[in-house]
């Protein structure tokens, strides 16, 4: 019986290996990012209102109830993001702990009897997490894979890369992070858990999934881009508060990393979502202080408590903090090269051979970490247990089955215990504790450390970019921690005062990894203090922040940025080039031809320039009557698409349509042109043309953006940079100097007046009253007119 179950496990571990693409050329368009023409799987969106006259017409049907309906909505999406988010990051933890602990109870049961059998059980539990985990990612979900920052940083710099907000995005996110972290690898959760929120916001700001038939018309509220720009920041921001539980941190992170764009309506959303995130994380720990979530036990908001460590410190401290600082700043900046060299070698040779190469080589990875834990503590000698301390609450060692501080791991004593299988044999978050726990004192040799810094560092770089979900927080924290613990350990030697604490200059050391690594100070710093509850060693925090990043800044960019250009996404950086400045406008457009069209314009020759060239916006011209050829406006693609689809705006007559007497017609709403979430909205190739509809005309003027940004030729690079970043566009306009001035505009004719709608300052992008009182100031001053263009950004 026991031999046909498992001839049938066999069999049908076969049967889904062959069902495994071998190479990428057999990969389903479904599995892997869509691709452009090109190649190239981002894009750019488009932040900027298209203020054509279906926008107008649409603008001009929503009163006062509306707007505020739309306030109530975007605070309830806020309320939403935050539970949602909060919610996925208990199932997490609560799976993870119950995995690990689960894990680790039986191999302990086990090693009673015999180790070599608690290894294998041991590997094998790993085995089966990391290859649920793999399997997921690269044939389910391959936008889940890896931290998925970037790409989110990406996306709020205006890059949206294919795929990364899906609904199966989230779910292989949710699944292959509760593998690959519950399995023991060298990567974290954290990271993950901000792509997380970055989904479920951006799913209920579009109301649900199209493909999976979970959508709701009551919250498809808001379809620009910037609206959902808007909504995925908050989810980033909840993320982090969820996944250290650390709602300020989230809200500076979510400031300072990751958006390019922000105002003082956003910030209230993201710190209410981030105080949702807490409450809901708060009541989860608090249900579980009762019994009911297994090994998670009675949990805590505070992830490692060492507000009763160190109270003070001297000043003959600060030379050693400074040097775990300089540490930080040098083996940050080494850990973003490596893991760049491996994750291009990676991308360019070995990932290109199919998904069966990513699988074995997770499966791999997740051996080898597996026999590393294991094996290294068996090849160290246990310490005797140190004297009682009834003030410390920390019992040495360990119960059988229980995983903590002082673990008796191949230990003949049962006062004794393996200070290496301490850190190695543990759950991550556990390891972390015990190297900030103070009143610890030589719990653990140099040596030990020495060699877990090494293994364990070089565990990082391998596992980093394997086809799983992976986070370097927690990875940066116990790299940092261990090397901060063994400077502290020569501080306690070299000053021999008592009250120096080990597991404080381990969590310095922690916080210095992270800045030399990834760059980040005010939000890291403030994380660091929520997640520790020390708020005395604040201005050490800052201390070492401060140095790592300064001396990792002197090496490369920071780990987020590495890899965004890794994975060609285009970032605009805060700051421009210094040799920008030197350069025009004009010079910055080179010798390009710039595409555009007339007014009215063949669909013949529409097709024929979509088909010709993968451009996203056309210029469109029109002729005055004196013969001067004028810019009227951008048409997008994707509006020309709908367009192309419809049919409905087709006409015979070459002519406008004003001009013939006509009204101009508006046979579409605004959410017809609205392009789904990271996916690839109409193709060309899906719309059929007969001969007639090639030789009909479109009138391009109703749905053109008639107030495209434009600047002039011989503008400052440096000023065109900082327009386009601060702004968000996707296209800027570069016209000749103009030759005449018909008005000038001031900060007065920018301030809405008394009778003016004050939420209008909310809803800039949907207010009626707010438009007509810009348009009130631009028709007191004149309407310029525009002359032939010059070049296209």
């Amino acid at each position: 019986m026991l031999s046909d179950h498992f001839q049938n496990g066999v069999e049908t571990a076969k049967l889904m290996w062959s069902r495994i693409p071998a190479t990428e050329e057999e990969e389903v368009g479904e599995v892997g990012p869509s691709r452009k023409g090109n190649g190239s799987t981002v894009e750019s969106l488009d932040y900027e209102v298209v203020e054509n006259f279906a926008y107008r017409e649409e603008q001009a049907k929503r009163g006062k109830l509306y707007m505020g309906y739309a306030v109530l909505v975007k605070w309830f999406l806020a309320l939403l993001i935050g539970i949602g988010t909060g919610l996925a990051a208990v199932f997490i933890n609560l799976s993870v702990e119950n995995f690990a602990g689960w894990k680790f109870s039986l191999t302990f049961q086990i090693i009673q009897k015999s180790y070599f059998a608690g290894f294998l059980v041991y590997i094998l539990i790993n085995l089966v997490l990391v290859l649920s985990s793999v399997y997921i990612i690269t044939c389910f979900a391959p936008a889940a894979s890896g931290s998925g920052i970037p790409e989110i940083k990406g996306y709020l710099n205006g890059i949206d890369t294919h795929g990364i907000l899906l609904f199966r995005t989230l779910i292989g996110k949710i699944f292959g992070s509760i593998g690959s972290v519950g399995g023991g690898l060298a990567l974290g959760k954290e990271g993950p858990l901000v792509h997380i929120g970055a989904c479920i916001a951006s799913l209920l700001g579009q109301g649900g999934s199209t493909k999976y038939h979970l959508r709701s018309r009551w919250l498809q509220v808001f379809s620009s881009e910037r609206d959902r720009r808007d909504l995925v920041t908050c989810g980033c921001a909840a993320g982090v508060a969820a996944a250290f539980r650390a709602p300020v941190g989230g809200v500076l992170f979510a400031l300072e990393e990751v958006t390019s764009w922000w105002r003082s309506q956003l910030m209230w959303r993201v710190f209410f979502t981030s105080a949702i995130v807490a409450v809901v994380v708060r009541t989860a720990m608090g249900w579980c202080k009762d019994g009911n979530c297994g090994h998670f036990g009675a949990g805590g908001f505070i992830i490692w408590d060492i507000s009763g460590g160190q109270e003070d410190y001297s000043f003959e401290e600060l030379l050693p903090m400074a040097v775990i600082g300089v540490i930080g700043g040098l083996l940050g900046a080494l850990f973003n090269q490596l893991t760049l060299y491996m994750t291009h070698w990676r991308r360019n040779y070995l990932h290109k051979k199919g998904i069966r190469v990513k699988i074995i080589e997770a499966c791999l990875i997740s051996v080898i970490t597996s026999a590393i834990s294991f094996g290294l503590p068996l090849f160290r000698r246990c310490t005797p247990c140190p004297e009682a301390d009834a003030n410390s609450g920390i019992e040495c060692p360990q119960a059988p089955g229980m995983f903590g501080n002082y673990v008796n791991f191949y230990c003949q004593n049962n006062k004794e215990y393996n200070d290496l299988a301490t850190i190695f044999f543990n759950t991550q978050d556990d390891a972390i504790r015990n190297l900030f726990s103070a009143k610890t004192a030589h719990e653990f040799s140099a040596q030990s450390l020495l060699t877990f810094l090494v293994m364990f560092y070089t565990l990082a770089v391998v596992t980093f970019g394997t086809a799983v979900p992976a986070g370097q927080f927690v990875p940066g924290i116990m790299i940092g921690s261990t090397y901060g613990r063994l400077v502290g350990m020569f501080v306690v030697s070299f000053y021999k005062k008592l009250n120096i604490e080990e597991g404080t200059y381990a969590l310095l050391g922690a916080a210095s990894f992270l800045g030399g690594s990834m760059r980040m100070t005010v939000s890291l710093c403030v994380i660091m203090v929520e997640i520790t509850n020390n708020l005395k060693l604040l201005p050490l925090i800052m201390l070492v922040l401060l140095i790592s990043k300064a001396v990792g800044d002197a090496f490369n960019e920071g780990l987020y940025e590495e890899q965004a250009r890794l994975r060609a996404i285009p970032l605009l950086e805060s700051r421009p080039k210094y040799q920008m400045r030197y350069m025009t406008a004009k010079e910055a457009c080179g010798n390009q031809n710039v595409v555009y069209f007339p007014r009215v314009v063949k669909v013949a020759d529409i097709v024929s320039i979509l088909r010709s060239n993968d451009h996203n916006g056309f210029p469109v011209v029109d002729h005055a009557r004196s013969g001067e050829t004028l810019v009227i406006g951008l048409i997008l693609r994707s509006h020309l698409l709908v367009l192309l689809q419809s049919k409905v705006d087709f006409q015979h007559s070459p002519l406008p349509c004003d001009s013939r007497g006509d009204l101009l017609p508006i046979r579409h709403n605004l959410s017809e042109f609205v392009k789904p979430v990271s996916s690839k909205g109409i193709s060309l190739h899906d719309i059929h043309f007969t001969p007639d509809d090639l030789e009909m005309y479109i009138d391009l003027a109703p749905f053109l953006n008639p107030s495209p940004y434009v600047v002039p030729e011989d503008m400052s690079l440096t000023k065109v940079y900082n327009l386009f970043r601060q702004l968000g566009l996707r296209h800027l306009l570069v016209v000749p100097r103009p030759a005449r001035v018909i008005g000038m505009i001031t900060r007065k004719d920018l301030i809405l007046e008394d009778n003016d709608d004050p939420t209008a300052v909310e809803l800039q992008s949907t207010s009626v009253r707010g438009t007509q009182s810009n348009h009130r100031v631009i028709k007191r001053k004149g309407d310029a007119q525009q002359p032939l263009l010059d070049g296209l950004l």
